[in-house]
């Protein structure tokens, strides 16, 4: 008889890294006998793309009824359990694993990145969520000590993101996509920050700057509400000339797209990850401790902090970085193997603690 695995965290919302998140450790866990359940953010167009059996995560009967039915809550990764954003995210996180609890199932939280808490509700609640889960594992060295700090007694693995569970992907056709008139094409994932930070001006100019090189810039949507209006915006202020990658249904088609690119720069953290699945170092810029924990453990070098950031440093640090690009092919493919096996540790902790 199969075992049932609720999945939560910020799956089926228009955010690639996360789905990319769930579908790894999906990938991992293989025919292994587990039926999954996803709480989705767009529970019709998540089972439509992976299948999924999903409901409505704002549902809470909903989700009720699918906690009662299930063996485990699993949480497959990603920095939901942060307050830089707001403390709802924390709350609502740890009103689930309360839920679960109270029905007397287990809780699996796997490749966390926890943090940044700032706050003191965002932190009380964090702890609690953690100390209440049967498993703990997280993604960086970093998480491991935010846990320490506020109070989580059960020491965390450390394992991967599960992202570097996904199957290897073929190359996309070349006649498939964009053109890029023979140019070597340079991907950059951007993200909107807070108003004191020009992500527009920045990046466009530094997309300018690289077409001057003789490079082709292509502008990488990761985030559905949140990537896009940024996207059009830069094109706008460059004449509205950006090629882009924008509504990828899933993690593999990116994948496919990423493969036939020269280079990659990346302030989202799982632009960089999806690149190196795929063997392409990428260029980190960092807008959050994640991101500067990723280039670390990848071996990448420190990454550019996007705060007082001029296009023609950034233009600079990656003239530099391509110099380095066998070097650092070698060490991607390297770290992703690493990687891939301290992931393959969450798929371990499952099938030890929801036996089949």
């Amino acid at each position: 008889m199969a075992a049932h695995l609720l999945f939560a965290g910020y799956i089926g919302c228009g955010n690639i890294g996360d789905d990319a998140i769930t579908l790894g450790l999906v990938h991992g866990l293989g025919n292994a006998g587990y039926e999954i359940t996803v709480m989705a953010g767009r529970p019709e167009e998540t089972n439509r793309l992976y299948g999924f059996s999903s409901v409505d995560r704002r549902d809470f009967k909903a989700i009720e009824l699918a906690m009662s039915q299930c063996d485990a809550l699993v949480f497959p990764g990603g920095s939901i359990f942060q307050d830089v954003t707001s403390v709802k995210s924390v709350a609502y996180y740890s009103k689930l694993i309360s839920m679960a609890k109270k029905a007397k199932k287990k809780v699996l939280l796997l490749g966390q990145g926890v943090g940044p808490l700032e706050s003191f509700f965002g932190k009380r609640m964090a702890a609690a969520a953690f100390n209440d889960a049967d498993v703990i594992s997280v993604r960086d060295s970093e998480s491991v000590q935010t846990l320490k700090d506020i109070g989580v007694r059960k020491a965390p693995r450390l394992t991967a993101d599960n992202a570097f569970l996904l199957p290897n992907v073929e190359a996309a056709d070349e006649n498939q996509g964009f053109t890029v008139g023979g140019m070597k094409t340079v991907g950059i994932s951007v993200r909107p920050l807070d108003k004191k930070t020009d992500v527009a001006t920045i990046f466009g100019d530094f997309c300018r700057l690289l077409y001057q090189g003789g490079s082709m810039p292509v502008l990488i949507e990761m985030d559905k509400e949140e990537d896009g209006p940024l996207i059009a915006e830069i094109a706008k202020r460059q004449g509205g000339k950006i090629p882009d990658l924008r509504k990828m249904a899933t993690p593999m088609q990116l994948q496919q797209r990423l493969s036939r690119m020269d280079s990659i720069v990346a302030m989202r953290l799982h632009a960089g990850i999806l690149a190196s699945t795929v063997g392409i170092p990428p260029l980190m810029v960092n807008y959050d401790p994640k991101v500067a924990a990723f280039s670390k453990m990848m071996e990448l070098g420190t990454p550019l902090a996007v705060q007082g950031l001029t296009a023609q440093r950034l233009f600079d640090t990656f003239t530099s970085f391509q110099k380095d690009r066998e070097r650092n092919g070698r060490v991607v493919e390297r770290k992703r193997d690493e990687m891939r096996k301290l992931a393959e540790l969450n798929v371990e902790l499952v099938r030890d603690n929801v036996r089949i």
